[in-house]
C-alpha cells in the first residue's frame, strides 16, 4: 500500500481510494480493480507515437473504468516502503525529458536483444520513479513496455515470468542497480 499524507485520493477517514463503483471496502474494491483491468488488459492497448499523452491514454485506458482520475497526474507525495517517488509538483519536467529521451533514441529500435534489454530498463527505472499516477504505476509500465516492445523489434514473448521477479527487479532498479530488471527484460523478449 502507498503512503501519502492527507491523500486527497481517498476516503476521508480511510486508506480506500475514491473510485468509480462507490465502494469504501478494501477488499470489494480490490476485486473490483482486478477484474476491470484485466478486462481492458484483454483488449487492444491504445496506440501512438509513444510520447507522454501515449502514456497517459494508456494508463486511462486500464484504469478508467475504476478512477475518474485515471490518466492524469497525481498530486500529491507518495512513498512505498523507504522509497519515496517523484514530488508531484516535478512529474511534467521529469516525463518530458524522460520521453524525448525515449525519442531521441528512436524507440529503441534496431538495437541488439542486450542493447535494448539494457536501454529499456533504464527506461522503465526512471518511469518508475517518476510513478506518475496515484496507483496503477507498475502495470501501466507493463503495458506500455509491451507497446514498447513491440515497435522496437523485441516483442514480449514470455508473459509467463513471474510479476515477484519483475517486482524485485523493479526495487532494486530503484535503488541504481538496473541489471537485475535488464535480465527480466531479456527474459520477457528472448525468442522461444
Amino acid at each position: 500500500m502507498y503512503q501519502a499524507a492527507s491523500d486527497p485520493y481517498c476516503y476521508k477517514g480511510t486508506l480506500v481510494l475514491k473510485n468509480r463503483l462507490g465502494t469504501r471496502d478494501q477488499a470489494v474494491l480490490d476485486a473490483f480493480e482486478a477484474e476491470s483491468t484485466a478486462r481492458r488488459f484483454r483488449a487492444a492497448l491504445p496506440a501512438g507515437l509513444f510520447t507522454v499523452s501515449h502514456y497517459r491514454e494508456v494508463h486511462r485506458h486500464l484504469f478508467g473504468g475504476v478512477y475518474p482520475w485515471a490518466g492524469r497526474y497525481r498530486t500529491t507525495r507518495i512513498s512505498k516502503g523507504d522509497s519515496l517517488f517523484c514530488y508531484p509538483e516535478n512529474i511534467p519536467g521529469q516525463m518530458r525529458a524522460l520521453f524525448a529521451g525515449l525519442k531521441n533514441e528512436g524507440c529503441f529500435r534496431g538495437l541488439s536483444p542486450a542493447d535494448f534489454s539494457v536501454r529499456a530498463a533504464h527506461f522503465l527505472a526512471e518511469l518508475n520513479a517518476i510513478h506518475a499516477f496515484r496507483e496503477g504505476n507498475g502495470r501501466t509500465h507493463l503495458a506500455f513496455f509491451s507497446l514498447l516492445a513491440m515497435r522496437a523489434g523485441h516483442p514480449v514473448r514470455n508473459s509467463k515470468l513471474p510479476s515477484d521477479d519483475i517486482l524485485s527487479a523493479m526495487i532494486v532498479s530503484f535503488k541504481g542497480d538496473e541489471q537485475p530488471l535488464a535480465s527480466v527484460i531479456r527474459a520477457l523478449t528472448a525468442p522461444l
